[in-house]
């Protein structure tokens, strides 16, 4: 493929992506940022396999960064549905406060 049909490709992917991202209702968010955790997880041991194999120092160098960014990407949304489950759970200090007053 020449590069302006990667580039086209890669816009309309956008765009699409933007879409099916904005259509998705808040209570299905949690669920979908664990399943993007987990391909994230997949991009990145394909980042060092294929970092594993360079043998040029620009392949490597780009391997090395596309593995750092995957990983921040990956821990960072590990911590962002960390947080938004800990909305859903019962606040346990307010109950301890209502017991002490009976």
């Amino acid at each position: 493929m020449d590069g302006m049909a990667l580039l086209t490709i890669f816009v309309l992917s956008i765009f699409v992506g933007f879409e099916v991202v904005s259509k998705v209702s808040a209570v299905l968010h949690t669920p979908l940022m664990s399943g993007a955790n987990a391909i994230h997880g997949i991009v990145v041991m394909g980042a060092i396999i294929v970092t594993g194999t360079a043998e040029d120092l620009l392949p490597l160098i780009l391997g090395l960064l596309a593995v750092l960014l995957g990983a921040i990407n990956l821990v960072g949304g590990f911590v962002v549905t960390d947080r938004m489950l800990e909305m859903f759970k019962p606040k346990k200090t307010v109950k301890a406060i209502e017991g002490d007053q009976a």
